[in-house]
């Protein structure tokens, strides 16, 4: 059908098709803002990593405790043996729980001197009085930029304050998990609860969110003020082509940018299952940013490497633009549930009665450590004693006596091997075990059996068993370190709340799954002490992520140069 000519000669009108020329010409725009987004792209990417990267450090501890202070306890641990028997750690893979009461052992009591020294110590931030875990951790976010190490220039505004650690778990559907368990093949049985046949997956949905602010994101801020912006808006709406990172963004946790960070570098995991319990969380959240084939998981001894071989050059787009390079970083995990030597050293066998430790000897696991990135260290749950029997013997040394040993044996090497301007060195605090129901408000329940929502109405002053002694000497140690400073990151509190999140009786004893009729008994076989993942440990490596990000750019050191 033909269209009639307008009067004053105007030629037909186009309807339906555009013309091969109008079609030409769109494909060609589309092509122009499609250059344009892809080099804003690359730009934005060098220009966070830089923000990331060349700042101070972000964290910066204020407050401190009330027991703060250092013991006098030099001539106990002098007399000390150099090995020194340990009774065995609480239930987990590594040892099965045992039939008994749910309570834990009482943590051995501070003399009243060294009470008082600490109590006449107190520092800036903690009242006379209070407890350790009423004296939260406060941390410094810097906001802008700054200087990095060895810039010779002071910061000329202070930085904004918050406490990380002080917030409340929101329920988040639209942003939490983080990864999904189907997506991450690198998990273990031990931790995959759905899989294992847990119904609910509501422990997956919560997220931490501190009072005075949010926890390090990536926020692509720029967006907005990039000539880009307004160019590339309508690409904004073709998510199946483009990266969101064209979009203004708040990533609670950014894989691409983090792994831009550990181009060409190590991070480690050391200490006992907790930590390897974040180390498969580490890896479920940086694994999906490579192909299957430029990945892989190689157990030696005790030392798990995970290595991610490529990576895209430009991270602002998809697989069919990108293109890729060597990347060569790994996330690693090293067996040493204490940090010194013992007879429990031995990744697969470990479940030894009479457990022994050396606590001055530390070179066999120490000589793994040299040279790598960032290390993060722990050791907790096995000098804790066992949660599940009420009387337990320390016949050599006491509990504290031991930790605070072994801890000073972990710290001067620290500061003996370690270059604080190579190497960045973390320290997570007590991870919390949910065995006596009592102290959430249900005695009724079978430890953390058929928990299914956190701890967040409960009015009262939680008391799941935690050992606080043991935290205090972990954070008093780690602050006195002069040389290296390192992070302690603390997860202890916020997790307490957590009762909802443990594998339980979806899990592993012994390398196998348990059968219907353990689950049956949750008293005995349930696990209180690891975490499904995704959970918990996601929100732990959040932290971890922010440190990381914040941080200095590292120095590439070569063979010749030294360690001190």
């Amino acid at each position: 059908m033909r269209i009639p000519r307008r009067k004053g000669g105007a030629g037909p009108l186009a309807v339906g098709v555009p013309s091969r020329r109008v079609q030409v010409a769109a494909v060609f725009a589309l092509a122009v803002l499609l250059g344009v987004s892809v080099l804003y792209d690359s730009a934005h990417i060098a220009a966070s990593l830089r923000r990331h990267g060349g700042g101070p450090r972000a964290y910066t501890k204020l407050s401190s405790d009330a027991a703060a202070a250092a013991v006098s306890s030099a001539a106990r641990e002098e007399a000390v043996e150099a090995v020194s028997a340990l009774a065995p750690p609480a239930t987990g893979e590594e040892s099965a729980p045992v039939e008994g009461t749910d309570r834990t052992d009482p943590p051995p009591q501070q003399p009243q001197e060294e009470k008082a020294e600490a109590e006449a110590a107190v520092k800036p931030g903690a009242t006379a009085g209070s407890s350790v875990q009423d004296a939260p951790l406060i941390e410094e976010v810097v906001q802008g930029g700054g200087g990095g190490h060895g810039d010779g220039g002071a910061q000329e505004e202070q930085p904004a304050s918050c406490d990380l650690y002080k917030g409340h778990w929101v329920y988040d559907e639209a942003h939490a998990p983080l990864y999904k368990e189907s997506g991450c093949g690198f998990l273990t049985e031990q931790v995959t609860c759905m899989r294992n046949g847990r119904r609910d997956d509501d422990y997956q949905k919560w997220r931490w969110q501190p009072d005075g602010c949010d926890l390090p994101r990536y926020v692509a801020a720029a967006a907005a003020s990039s000539p880009c912006f307004l160019a590339c808006l309508p690409l904004h709406f073709l998510p199946f082509l483009f990266s969101p990172s064209t979009v203004p963004a708040f990533h609670r946790f950014d894989a691409k940018l983090l792994l831009e960070k550990l181009r060409n570098k190590r991070l480690m995991f050391v200490g006992d299952s907790l930590n390897r319990n974040q180390w498969e969380s580490m890896v479920c959240l940086v694994q999906a940013e490579a192909p299957w084939d430029k990945k892989s998981l190689v157990k030696n001894g005790s030392l798990n490497v995970f290595r991610l071989q490529n990576l895209m050059v430009n991270p602002g787009t998809n697989n069919l633009l990108g293109m890729f390079q060597e990347y060569n970083a790994t996330v690693e995990f090293y067996w040493a549930p204490f940090l010194v030597e013992s007879n429990s050293d031995d990744p697969d066998i470990h479940s030894i009665s009479d457990r022994m430790i050396k606590p001055s000897s530390i070179t066999k696991h120490a000589a793994n450590w040299e040279g790598v990135d960032y290390l993060i260290f722990n050791t907790y749950i096995w000098h804790g004693g066992s949660f599940s029997r009420k009387h337990v013997k320390y016949d050599e040394i006491e509990r504290v006596v031991a930790y605070r040993k072994v801890l000073k044996t972990w710290s001067r090497w620290v500061e003996a091997h370690i270059n604080p301007k190579r190497t960045t060195v973390l320290f997570m605090s007590v991870s919390p075990v949910h065995m006596q129901s009592e102290g959430w408000g249900s005695p009724n329940a079978v430890k953390c059996f058929s928990e299914t929502q956190p701890a967040i109405n409960y009015t009262k002053k939680l008391e799941v068993g935690t050992d606080w002694d043991l935290f205090a000497t972990a954070q008093r140690v780690t602050r006195s370190m002069k040389k290296v400073p390192v992070h302690f990151i603390n997860i202890t509190a916020l997790s307490e709340i957590r009762k909802d999140a443990h594998t339980s009786v979806h899990t592993l004893r012994q390398g196998k799954l348990l059968t219907e009729e353990q689950k049956a008994n949750p008293r005995k076989f349930a696990d209180c002490i690891h975490w499904c993942l995704p959970g918990v440990p996601d929100t732990w490596n959040e932290f971890v992520y922010g440190h990381i990000m914040s941080s200095p750019p590292q120095r590439q050191m070569t063979e010749d140069q030294p360690h001190r």
